[in-house]
């Protein structure tokens, strides 16, 4: 055999060896493990052994050795030890290259508990490395990795525009997983369960590959990169989708005009199904907004014309048209229409009067004078409108809307004595979200609720040392899904950037 051959088959057989070691990081996120924080709440050290890590990078390990001593509390530390570095760790599934061509990247990142790439949740998983990103060929660097997101979600995206969440791609070797919930789903157009892991259309989904092709293109500057897949045909079939979306229910002369895609499951929850045989909500044209049939919490809209979905949307399809420039000016140009035409809907419909609090931005509206009063913890939300690029935080409508999203007029605004903030229907009343304390805190200048926010985030882990999806805000025991790599990320995201923008705040304690 030759020596190179030899070489792989005895690393490979080792790598199946250590993987085979390895806990299953599920089971391991529910238990603690010492050393413990020396902190009041003894936080769990929740890495796995360098080993069994899906991926290492030495500028992440450099930056938390760093946070060591600019981190004074404790247990504080010990949650951004953990959660900084858990999409690394743990969900980075495999990573390799095009069976078609073998300089074509890919990087399959699961959101945690479930082997299935989200568009957006991986596109987010991956932004929390953002300020560390930099121009770099080598496939070991984040770099690397980010190429290799941005080239797989392309091949989803080209292939079936309207789901938001995928299976491994064949060339990892790994096995598609069953959906058990999408077993009764009646989805138009149709998709292979061996390529597409769930189906429901959400904006924010191919909004978020706007928003990582702009994260990448933004720290690197590689616009060449972009010309070398299919990038370019991904732009181009999330042009031809939202269009065909900017179509109201109704025709000029009173007909059904026919929806492009439809969703019905049997389910014994509102929110996973779509009403008018999966069309959804009736919804009018010519507001310039595009439909979204579901919410970043995977649960349907009430009212089609999502406004944080189109902000984001509008954000970045505008800044990927300057990355188009260098390719295809037209396309450009015809990006560039959109994003603005799409702010001028939000800007014109999006905004409504609220009895008390004045002009706020809607969560949801229909085109035909219906508005939904609320905020949702996911991201993209109203109150996360400044970390989406839209607009300044100090936008007086966007503080309006701040108020509202915080405060009881809010339906989803969680409080106790555990932890107070924004939760929503896809856990119900009653749980908070971490995620929405961490956006509230990345979009906030007032050191008092910077602080507050922290002391909730430190103390309401459960002892276990990782952000979870929610919280009970009246007991801390209580608690949805262990391992959720997203919101973890967010969390260390948020910390970096308060190093750089509030370091005082790091130098408290919170026991």
């Amino acid at each position: 055999m030759p020596l190179p051959l030899l070489l792989f088959t005895f690393f490979s057989g080792l790598v199946r060896t250590v993987s085979a070691q390895c806990p299953n990081y599920d089971d391991y996120a529910k238990t603690t493990h010492e050393p413990f924080s020396a902190g009041k709440y003894q936080l769990s050290y929740q890495r796995p052994v360098p080993a069994c890590r899906k991926f290492n990078s030495s500028d992440v390990e450099a930056v938390i050795e760093d946070m060591q001593g600019t981190v004074k509390d404790p247990d504080l530390f010990r949650l951004f030890q953990n959660a900084f570095p858990n999409t690394l760790d743990t969900t980075v599934t495999w990573k390799g290259y095009a069976a078609n061509d073998s300089t074509e990247e890919l990087t399959f990142v699961t959101t945690g508990d479930i082997v299935a790439m989200w568009l957006r949740d991986s596109a987010n998983q991956m932004r929390s490395y953002k300020s560390l990103l930099k121009a770099d060929d080598s496939p070991d660097s984040l770099a690397s990795l980010f190429r290799g997101a941005i080239n797989l979600q392309s091949r989803y995206i080209i292939h079936n525009p309207y789901c938001n969440a995928f299976q491994a791609p064949t060339e990892s070797g790994l096995a598609p997983v069953d959906n058990g919930y999408a077993d009764t789903d009646k989805v138009t157009p149709s998709y292979n369960t061996s390529f597409v892991f769930e189906c429901k259309y959400e904006l924010d989904s191919i909004s978020a590959f706007l928003q990582l092709s702009h994260d990448y293109y933004a720290q690197t500057k590689d616009s060449g990169f972009f010309g070398k897949y299919q990038w370019i045909t991904a732009i181009e079939t999330i042009l031809d989708v939202a269009e065909g979306l900017l179509v109201g229910t109704y025709a000029d002369d009173g007909s059904v005009n026919k929806s492009p895609y439809t969703f019905q499951r049997t389910a014994t929850s509102a929110t996973e199904t779509l009403a008018n045989t999966g069309a959804g909500n009736p919804v009018k044209s010519g507001t310039g907004l595009v439909r979204s049939a579901f919410r970043p919490s995977d649960d349907s809209t009430i009212y089609q014309l999502f406004i944080p979905a189109n902000m984001q949307f509008s954000s970045y399809l505008g800044k990927c048209a300057n990355i188009m420039k260098s390719h295809d000016a037209k396309l450009a140009q015809r990006m560039s229409k959109f994003a603005s035409n799409v702010r001028h809907g939000i800007e014109t419909h999006g905004k409504v009067q609220h009895p008390v609090l004045g002009k706020i931005y809607a969560y949801e509206i229909d085109g035909f004078g219906s508005s939904n009063f609320m905020d949702d913890a996911n991201v993209p939300s109203l109150l996360s409108a400044p970390i989406l690029d839209y607009l300044d935080a100090s936008d007086e409508t966007y503080q309006n809307t701040r108020k509202f999203v915080l405060s009881t007029w809010n339906p989803y605004y969680m409080h106790g004595p555990v932890l107070n903030g924004t939760g929503g229907p896809h856990v119900g009343p009653g749980k908070a979200w971490p995620m929405s304390i961490i956006t509230s805190l990345l979009t906030s200048d007032d050191d008092s609720e910077i602080v507050a926010g922290l002391q909730m985030l430190v103390s309401s882990t459960d002892g276990l040392g990782l952000i979870h999806e929610s919280v009970d805000t009246f007991n801390a025991s209580t608690w949805t899904r262990e391992w959720f790599s997203w919101a973890n990320g967010l969390f260390g995201e948020m910390l970096l950037g308060l190093k750089d923008r509030k370091p005082h705040l790091l130098e408290m304690s919170f026991q």
